[in-house]
């Protein structure tokens, strides 16, 4: 047996980020993942490759549609899948030898292989690679960062050829001719735009009234024709209820005010969430509790009920984002250490990383509303920036969302390019409670995007300077 400081499971990036700044506190840690390639689900089948196949397609949206019109002359414009799905293999092998590189420099003990308790203070990992090969490591702290896994509907089985979970979308070996999204979230409308400027049919079918179920319904509202313009069929308030097939035509089933809704699709993406990555790790053999969705239990302090052992990201309550799982790790790791951790879950921005982008964070108006918070809003479009004008990024705007009567900025929503960029410094202002008025005075460079920011928080004193 092998003790340690720390041992983390999971090298996603709430594991691996945990482990580097114990490290970088000193502590003796030890990692462990499944896969033979550390960052988990975003780097290898997640937020990266899809990220890399949406800059892709964008480029090939811009050469075939929009070079002309900015007097770059190209022949015809067509598509070399594998050579589209290399490069995004090769951003994945990068990024993640990139962290098996850092790792090895913080002399950080990797395991590959599927960990189990066996105590409260030691777990047994088994490496599939190696049969019968068992190592057992001991810590004083142990920290859960299993991650999720993709939901699959009892009705849709996946079977990785025609119903498709994500992991599989990002690796289709052609373009099929028409694609069914079931769910209208970030994954669905990311990997359905990517599909869909490739050349496939894309429809997305939602449950819940409207597509991006966060957001405003004045953000989404121009958010879905925007997609409907670019091809994307969206069909909203619709129940899926299983597959047809017929010879060699599957069709997925749903209705809508008892009304049926067929969908004829080559593959079905489910995409209606993920589920915590609990199983196998023999919990029960320790007593840590779960909560009522199978998540487990922490603290505010992201300790489970059982002293020693915590959990971060996916597993645990929140957002099943990478980033508010790397903020879970920083802050566990230095909770461990005996530092002062920190992490304001209430600031968690959301990126649905279509083009444009539709980026938010904290509350928005219709949520505000809700909770009997009186608002005031300021809201500038990108068309009236000179930036966008220039850059031909006119669609969406900009909405601040401030409370009454303190003027403190309640949250933020941004349609538009670059959108995932631009809410970080809406973040940062709610970071320490800024208002409407201190984003409205901090000085942006001419000309820029971020210059919509500034004016939508002018908008909510009625001082936009650029617009009526």
């Amino acid at each position: 047996m092998t003790t340690y400081d720390l041992i983390v499971i999971g090298a996603g990036p709430g594991g691996y980020v945990c482990a580097f700044r114990a490290a970088q506190l000193g502590l003796k840690v030890a990692l462990v993942d499944k896969r033979p390639a550390l960052g988990g689900t975003c780097l290898n089948v997640g937020c990266i490759p899809s990220k890399a196949l949406l800059h892709s397609t964008e480029a090939l949206v811009f050469a075939r549609d929009h070079a002309a019109g900015h007097g770059i002359k190209l022949g015809p414009v067509s598509v070399d899948l594998a050579a589209l799905l290399k490069r995004k293999d090769a951003v994945v092998a990068k990024l993640t030898s990139g962290v098996a590189q850092l790792a090895k420099a913080r002399k950080i003990a990797v395991f590959t292989g599927s960990a189990t308790f066996v105590s409260a203070t030691s777990v047994e990992v088994s490496d599939p690679s190696k049969a019968g090969q068992k190592s057992t490591l001991s810590a004083s702290a142990i920290v859960i960062a299993t991650g999720s896994v993709p939901v699959e509907l009892p009705f849709l089985k996946f079977d990785g050829k025609t119903i498709v979970s994500s992991d599989d979308a990002i690796a289709f070996d052609s373009v099929p001719k028409s694609l069914a999204v079931v769910g209208g979230g970030a994954i669905g409308l990311e990997l359905g735009s990517v599909w869909s400027r490739l050349g496939s049919q894309v429809t997305v079918v939602e449950f819940l009234p409207k597509i991006a179920a966060n957001y405003d319904d004045d953000v989404v509202r121009p958010y879905t024709r925007i997609l409907e313009k670019q091809g994307l069929k969206i069909e909203t308030g619709a129940k899926v209820t299983g597959l047809r097939k017929t010879g060699s035509t599957t069709v997925l089933t749903a209705e809508r005010d008892g009304k049926p809704v067929e969908v004829e699709a080559e593959k079905i993406l489910v995409a209606v969430g993920r589920k915590p990555c609990t199983e196998g790790l023999g919990l029960e053999k320790v007593g840590i509790a779960l909560d009522d969705k199978k998540r487990i239990a922490v603290d505010n302090h992201l300790r489970t009920n059982v002293p020693g052992v915590w959990a971060i990201g996916d597993v645990v309550a929140g957002p099943m984002l990478a980033h508010k799982a790397e903020e879970d790790g920083v802050a566990v790791a230095e909770w461990i250490a005996g530092k002062a951790g920190h992490v304001n879950w209430d600031l968690v921005p959301g990126i649905i990383y279509t083009d444009p982008e539709l980026a938010g964070v904290g509350l928005g108006e219709d949520a505000a509303k809700a909770k009997g918070i009186a608002v005031r809003t300021g809201k500038f479009n990108f068309a009236a920036n000179g930036r966008a004008i220039a850059a031909d990024a006119t669609e969406g705007f900009a909405k601040i969302v401030a409370d009454a009567k303190t003027d403190r900025i309640l949250g933020a929503q941004i349609l538009g390019h670059g959108a995932g960029e631009l809410i970080a410094e809406v973040v940062s202002h709610m970071e320490y409670g800024g208002s409407a008025e201190d984003l409205a005075r901090t000085i942006h460079a001419h000309p820029t995007m971020s210059e919509a920011v500034k004016e939508a928080a002018l908008a909510v004193s009625k001082s936009a300077l650029h617009s009526l």
